[in-house]
């Protein structure tokens, strides 16, 4: 397993976290997964065992539910070095604060987060969704002052668009809070909108990238093929919507690319996916979940993978999303004075 820098803090993590969105199966999580304790251990022993550090969950995963069990497993007996990593900001009760990045309710969220995990301090605390409600210096502010009552040792932002990070960074840096080491995203062969301003701004910034659900819900598995029924047992089956997909025949060009790379390999789609993401310079960790030790151990395998240069290059051919503007005039007219940011989405599309 490699470990890299989480952006510009000192913390390593393994290219591969532990995504637990499976665990609980409490409302809308459950169509995607239902595990107690008892299998939660099994899956989480297994991931620190191939060398994961990193456990990602959230407080709305099952209405806190997922932050239980993995409280309950761990509960006084965390292996040394395995980090963990939650998220506030979507509603936990009905009432009008109960949702949302004010000062209220991120404090009052972590410290329920830290009773559930049973823990004094959650090593990556994350913004889960923007807020255009909240003032962005209140935000920052509840942060910083979370980390310096030792309840969190390092702080990092989920879904925010481009303007929204670099407004969140400039305001810590003005007041000297504490600033974002790292953004979740989403991010998939399928869906590289990140790759406009997301990618770049980490790489210019300094921010870790983790990616969440990297197989496309399942999606770019392998599992699902042009022209056939969601397989039972999916997400998609049980009327899952993310993400949208806006071109159905790329997305079978690209699944297909996957498959036949994939068995060319002797791998399975889903580790072709995985590594592809891995591969990428701006990416510090790929989340990982699933609801059988199969496909656990079948994700895990894709740490070892190193797809070739021609392999990325057919990939690239069925995926790489358009020139938008102002990229295409800036590709036209600037690529003489491109830095290592911007070579992050115009890279593929220079002709040698």
């Amino acid at each position: 397993m490699e470990y890299r820098l989480l952006g510009r803090s000192g913390l390593k993590i393994s290219t591969l976290t532990m995504g637990t969105m499976t665990f609980g199966g409490v409302g809308w999580a459950k169509m995607v997964g239902d595990l107690g304790v008892t299998q939660a251990k099994k899956m989480i022993d297994m991931c620190i065992d191939a060398g994961i550090n990193l456990i990602d969950t959230a407080n709305v995963y099952s209405n806190g539910e997922s932050e239980n069990i993995i409280g309950e497993v761990l509960a006084g007996k965390r292996p040394q070095g395995v980090l963990l990593a939650t998220k506030a900001r979507f509603g936990m009760g009905e009432g009008p604060n109960d949702s949302g990045l004010s000062r209220y309710h991120l404090i009052r969220e972590c410290e329920a987060s830290l009773k559930r995990l049973k823990t004094d301090v959650i090593d990556l605390y994350q913004v889960h969704e923007w807020d255009g409600q909240t003032p962005l210096e209140e935000t920052m502010e509840a942060l910083d002052t979370l980390i310096r009552q030792g309840k969190v040792r390092y702080v990092g932002c989920s879904n925010y668009s481009g303007w929204h990070i670099m407004k969140a960074l400039g305001i810590a840096n003005e007041h000297k809070h504490q600033r974002f080491v790292s953004q979740q995203i989403h991010y998939t062969l399928e869906a590289r909108d990140a790759e406009y301003e997301l990618l770049p701004i980490s790489i210019d910034q300094g921010l870790g990238v983790l990616v969440w659900s990297p197989l496309a819900g399942g999606l770019l598995s392998g599992k699902h093929r042009r022209n056939q029924a969601a397989p039972e047992g999916t997400r998609q089956f049980a009327g899952w919507t993310e993400p949208p997909i806006r071109d159905e025949n790329r997305l079978w060009n690209i699944v297909e690319t996957l498959v036949a790379i994939g068995e060319e390999r002797g791998v399975s789609a889903a580790q072709v996916a995985l590594a592809w993401l891995i591969g990428r310079k701006a990416v510090t960790s790929v989340i990982i979940g699933g609801r059988t030790e199969a496909q656990f151990h079948d994700n895990i395998a894709a740490a070892e993978l190193k797809l070739t240069e021609e392999e990325r290059k057919r990939l690239d051919a069925v995926s790489l999303p358009p020139v938008i503007y102002p990229y295409w005039h800036q590709l036209n007219t600037a690529s003489d004075r491109f830095g290592e940011a911007d070579l992050e989405l115009f890279g593929p599309h220079i002709k040698q």
